[in-house]
C-alpha cells in the first residue's frame, strides 16, 4: 500500500506542477492519445488560417494593383474619345499619344512589377496556387491572371492613326472580371479563416477540458493523500513500537 500511495503522491506534485491532468500514458493512456488527435487538428485549422491569411494577402496586393491599371485605363478611354474628334491639329494629337505612351508604360509597369513575397504575380509568370487551407492539406485554388499590355490585347495602342477604342473597353472589361473573380476567392478565403478559427477555439477547448487539471479538486485529494500517508507511517511506526514492546516482554518473561 505504501508504495502505491507513493506512486500515486508523485503523479499529483506531477499534475499540479504542470497543470495538467495528463501528462504521460501512465495517467490516461486513451485520453493522451484523444488529446493528441486533438492537437494536430488544431494545429492543421491553425495553420490552414494563416495559410489562407497569406492568400487574401496576396489576393489584396493584385487587386490594388489592378486597381492602379484600371485607372490608367479609363483615362487612355478619355484621351481616345478625344483623339477621335476629327478637330484635333497633329499636334494635339502627338500630345494625347504622349500620355497615352506613359499610360501604358504605367500599366505595363504595374504588371511585371507587382509582387508578393519576391514573386511577381501579374506578369503572367505565376501559376495557379493551391492552398492548403484545411488540416488534411486540401483548400482552395487562387486562379492566378495576367495583366501586361499583350494579354490585354492594347500593346502598341495609338491614336495618332485609325485606331479602336473597343480595344480599351474590352481591357478594362478583361480586368474588371479579374478583380470580380479575386474578390469572390477572397470573400472564399475569409470564410476558411473565420471557420477554421471557429474550430480550432472549440477543439483547444474540448482538448482543454480532457488535459487540464481541476486544481482546487488535485489540490484537495492531494492533502487527503497526505494525511493518509502520514496516518499509515504513523500506525505503521506504531506496530513496530507494540512488535518491538511484545518481544522485550516475552525476554523478559
Amino acid at each position: 500500500m505504501p508504495g502505491i500511495n507513493g506512486i500515486t503522491s508523485v503523479n499529483a506534485y506531477s499534475q499540479i506542477a504542470s497543470g495538467k491532468r495528463i501528462n504521460s500514458a501512465a495517467d490516461d493512456a486513451s485520453g493522451l492519445t484523444i488529446a493528441q488527435k486533438m492537437n494536430s487538428q488544431e494545429t492543421g485549422l491553425t495553420v490552414g488560417s494563416d495559410n489562407a491569411r497569406d492568400g487574401a494577402s496576396l489576393l489584396n496586393v493584385a487587386d490594388g494593383a489592378l486597381g492602379q491599371i484600371t485607372d490608367s485605363l479609363q483615362r487612355i478611354y478619355e484621351l481616345g474619345v478625344k483623339a477621335s474628334s476629327g478637330l484635333n491639329t497633329g499636334e494635339e494629337l502627338g500630345a494625347i499619344q504622349s500620355e497615352v505612351d506613359q499610360l501604358l508604360s504605367d500599366i505595363e509597369g504595374v504588371a511585371k512589377n507587382t509582387e508578393f513575397n519576391t514573386m511577381k504575380i501579374l506578369d503572367g509568370s505565376m501559376a495557379d496556387i493551391d492552398l492548403a487551407t484545411k488540416p488534411d492539406g486540401t483548400g482552395q485554388k487562387i486562379r492566378m491572371v495576367s495583366s501586361t499590355l499583350a494579354d490585354l490585347g492594347i500593346e502598341g495602342f495609338n491614336v495618332t492613326g485609325n485606331f479602336d477604342l473597343g480595344k480599351i473597353t474590352d481591357a478594362i472589361s478583361k480586368v474588371s472580371e479579374s478583380r470580380s473573380s479575386m474578390g469572390a476567392q477572397t470573400n472564399a478565403l475569409e470564410s476558411a479563416i473565420r471557420y477554421n478559427d471557429y474550430a480550432a477555439e472549440n477543439t483547444l477547448s474540448s482538448r482543454s477540458r480532457l488535459e487540464d487539471l481541476d486544481m482546487a479538486k488535485a489540490i484537495s485529494e492531494k492533502k487527503k493523500q497526505e494525511t493518509l500517508n502520514q496516518y499509515q507511517i504513523m500506525m505503521q511506526k506504531k506496530r513496530e513500537e507494540d512488535e518491538h514492546n511484545r518481544a522485550m516482554g516475552i525476554m523478559r518473561f
